[in-house]
């Protein structure tokens, strides 16, 4: 302890305190989570486990970081308040985690996860020599060992609501270690290697039965709105309230409905001049929907080629209305999601490299559904991925949204916007950029597109919405569908998925609503300040090369590049 507190009072008296710490932290950091290091590409840390029992010494550390940031205040530079500023931040989330949720004393997925790690690395670290291979499952043997000695230490009872899932990892871990021990048999990859792969089997079964002798409490999910709120302060890094989300999301709902009639009432109009239509709002937007979710690809090899296409025209456009620079290299590969991931291939995902991986490709995984399911499933799901869907999502996962930020914001020399992204920021973009495109005139041809974008305008808002309303009112899955169906008009398969999304990341969905209303406000003033002078082209470059830092920051860095 003495030696890190002389450490912070040389970077109270130095000139290069911003760098320092933030250098500082990082390394501390990969050495407390080594697991989540190497997931970032950080290949040196594969060699280095998880203790378990360091925490107290981790919080410390936090605490004394804290104190030293609070006590400097901020830089003269704007690039080093940034980072520090996001250092601040995690390190308040870090001090949140350990010493209010504390998992290491309530959570055995937090243990398992550790373990799944420990076991499954050996057959991750391709890059690695044979004999480096050996050294590192050596290592595991003893990491696994740790973790067991760890969990009986320190776990004081369980409050996961699906303890079972964890057993089975564990019985899966061990099912893995036995087979490792009839290889290991034959060729031993170190001195003792049989004994440490027993060892480790007899911790794990005593694992098991510690989970019996100790409470099993399941808590629920809901957060609650002391906790809601605190969660929302640290993810928005500002003094926004549960209140005033709800509030503006319940604003975004009304306007954005307001917008689809009319789109809908002037679609309409021109397609079906003889037909007399509702006066309903709602009546007149589900009419229009219906030909939006009839517009369809009817198989995963037709959705792929179609993406195909649309990756390219987006890619042109882009381009061809100067928007933004584009990529000098692609690095994107199209896929369809495998069936064994699960809930999420029913809405697919962007797979972006690691920030610090050597090899950079991105994976966009298209949605999919398996032809075994009912004709009534097949089709809700293709409604749900219509083309003027897609037309319109392309935007936001791929150019200029996730997929082209994130490539070039990887190249930012700020290591720590990489390892700790200001949360709103990631898809606020991607949704933001759903506007810029749109309104450059991307598929203007078509109106159902521009009408699907609202309708994903409307889902955002009802995301950030039902967050609130679930954690702080007391919602329940039935209210959250009923609410999302029949006033935000969400299509089947994302009103199925959002109850799950509820319940494991309430701050991240609100990000999309949220985060979208600082980009769009940002917008605002810049092209309200600048007038003819404005250049969206400089406006977006400038938002991917500075990486994921909180959108307010960008008001100072605007104001400086045209003083």
């Amino acid at each position: 302890m003495k030696s890190l507190l002389t450490l912070i009072f040389l970077f109270v008296t130095t000139s290069a305190f911003t760098q320092d710490i933030v250098q500082e932290y990082i390394h501390r950091w990969k050495t407390f989570y080594p697991s989540q290091a190497l997931r970032m590409g950080m290949h040196d840390a594969v060699f280095d486990f998880e203790q378990g029992g360091d925490v107290q010494e981790w919080i410390n550390y936090n605490r004394l970081i804290f104190q030293s940031l609070d006590e400097n205040g901020n830089p003269d530079i704007n690039a080093e308040a940034i980072n520090l500023r996001l250092l601040k931040s995690q390190v308040l989330q870090e001090l949140y985690k350990w010493t209010e949720e504390r998992p290491h004393e309530h959570s055995l997925s937090y243990y398992t996860n550790l373990l799944s790690n420990f076991s499954n690395r050996p057959s991750r670290a391709s890059f690695l020599t044979e004999d480096d291979l050996r050294n590192l499952r050596c290592k595991s043997y003893d990491a696994l060992i740790n973790i067991c000695l760890s969990i009986k230490s320190h776990l004081k009872n369980i409050h996961d609501e699906n303890t079972e899932r964890s057993i089975n990892t564990i019985n899966n871990i061990k099912v893995d270690l036995n087979s490792q021990l009839k290889k290991d048999l034959s060729n031993q990859p170190c001195e003792g290697s049989n004994a440490k792969v027993e060892l480790a089997m007899d911790q794990l079964d005593s694992i098991l039965d510690h989970i019996k002798k100790i409470p099993h409490q399941p808590q629920s999910l809901i957060l609650g709105k002391e906790y809601y709120g605190k969660q929302l302060a640290m993810y928005t890094d500002s003094n926004l309230a549960p209140a005033e989300l709800e509030k503006l999301a319940m604003e975004e709902i009304v306007e954005t409905k307001k917008l689809m009639a009319e789109v809908s009432q002037s679609y309409l109009s021109e397609t079906y001049p003889y037909k007399t239509l509702p006066t309903n709002e709602d009546d007149i937007i589900t009419l229009a929907l219906d030909d939006m979710e009839k517009d369809v690809v009817t198989s995963a090899h037709e959705y792929l080629k179609f993406w195909e296409g649309l990756t390219q025209a987006a890619t042109r456009f882009v381009d061809e209305k100067e928007i933004a620079t584009l990529p000098d290299y692609p690095t994107l590969q199209i896929k369809t999601a495998p069936e064994s991931a699960g809930a999420a291939a029913r809405i697919g995902w962007v797979s972006s490299a690691p920030p610090f991986d050597p090899n950079p490709v991105t994976t966009l995984y298209l949605p999919s559904i398996p032809d075994t399911l009912s004709e009534q499933e097949q089709i809700d799901f293709w409604s749900s991925f219509n083309k003027p869907f897609n037309r319109m999502i392309v935007i936001h996962e791929l150019i200029p949204g996730h997929y082209m930020q994130l490539k070039v914001s990887r190249e930012t020399p700020h290591k720590i916007r990489l390892m700790f992204p200001y949360g709103p920021y990631i898809e606020g973009w991607a949704t933001f950029t759903e506007k810029i495109v749109l309104e450059a005139g991307w598929e203007k041809e078509r109106p159902l597109t521009y009408l699907a974008h609202l309708r994903k305008r409307l889902e955002n808002a009802n995301r950030a919405y039902t967050s609130v309303m679930v954690h702080c009112n007391g919602w329940d899955q039935e209210q959250v569908m009923k609410f999302s169906t029949e006033t935000s008009l969400l299509a089947p398969q994302f009103a199925k998925s959002l109850w799950g999304r509820l319940m494991r990341s309430p701050m991240q969905i609100t990000s999309y609503f949220y985060g979208g209303a600082l980009f769009k406000e940002l917008y605002a003033h810049e092209t309200a300040r600048l007038g003819n002078d404005f250049d969206l082209k400089h406006f977006m470059d400038t938002i991917m090369k500075a990486g994921p830092i909180p959108v307010d920051e960008f008001y100072h860095i605007f104001n400086q590049t045209h003083d």
